[in-house]
This record gives structure tokens, C-alpha cells and sequence, in this order.
């Protein structure tokens, strides 16, 4: 009987990793409301680096049709769009944009955007130093007393 423990215990999680594969995921891309207004050059990097958390033009591979992946996938999406949403920039008010100019730096100085996990299954994602310097660049001068439709 020891020996079917392995089998048993095996058995059991394809069970529970088949039945999560019923749990829907939502994978869909609202409409882009307004695009983010940004130099040429930071606009680029932010489309290679930051847009499928950070916009309503999510690309999901393969992978995010397998769960638990898909959930996590789901989560980040979700919690990216909440915090920095690329596709509806015009409707960001000056304490947002004023809370994205203090954090968004930061965060890409100390490597925590992108995070390693997406630069992992991206690479095209990872930031040299002149894309670093220049995203850190443009953070600081969001909220400069303008509002983002002319910040162009």
C-alpha cells in the first residue's frame, strides 16, 4: 500500500490542476480609450515593455490559457491596468499623474519594473541603461502642471 501513496497523491493532483482548467479567466482588451502621450522614444519602450500589463492592448501567449498560470496572468493584468493604464491615459487626474511621477522612476531605477518573472518569459521586455534613463526621464516629468493630452 506505500507504494500507491506516489500514484495516489500524483493521481489527485492532475485531478485538481484538470478541474482548474474550468475556471474561467478573463482575457480581454477593452477598448483603448486614449493612447499615452509620450516621446517616440519612450513610447516605444513602453510598448515592448510595458504594455501588456499596463494598457487594454494585452498580447496573451499560450501560457495564460493554462491555470493557475492564467490566474496569475489575470491578477497582474488587472493590477497593472489599476495602477499605471497606458490606454486610458487622458483620464488620469494630476494626484495620479503627481503619484506616477514619484513612483514609476523608482521603480524602473530599482529594476522592479519590469518585473523578473515577465522579463523571464520576455525578453525583448529587459531595459538597457539608456531605456531606464530614459522612462526615468519622462516619470519625472509627469504632472509638470500640464495635463496628459498635451504632454506630447
Amino acid at each position: 500500500m506505500k507504494g500507491s501513496r506516489p500514484l495516489v497523491a500524483s493521481l489527485a493532483l492532475l485531478a485538481i490542476l484538470g478541474a482548474a482548467q474550468l475556471v474561467p479567466v478573463d482575457r480581454s482588451n477593452p477598448a483603448v480609450e486614449s493612447d499615452v502621450a509620450a516621446p517616440a522614444e519612450v513610447k516605444a519602450i513602453l510598448r515592448r515593455a510595458c504594455y501588456d500589463c499596463h494598457s487594454h492592448e494585452t498580447v496573451y501567449g499560450w501560457h495564460t490559457r493554462i491555470a493557475p498560470v492564467s490566474w496569475l496572468v489575470a491578477h497582474d493584468v488587472e493590477e497593472g491596468r489599476e495602477k499605471m493604464n497606458l490606454s486610458r491615459w487622458s483620464a488620469l487626474d494630476a494626484k495620479r499623474l503627481a503619484k506616477l511621477r514619484e513612483e514609476l522612476p523608482e521603480e524602473v531605477a530599482e529594476g522592479e519594473m519590469p518585473p523578473w518573472s515577465y522579463r523571464l518569459a520576455h525578453p525583448e521586455a529587459r531595459l538597457s541603461g539608456a531605456d531606464r534613463a530614459a522612462l526615468e526621464a519622462w516619470g519625472r516629468s509627469l504632472g509638470g502642471g500640464e495635463t496628459p493630452a498635451s504632454q506630447r
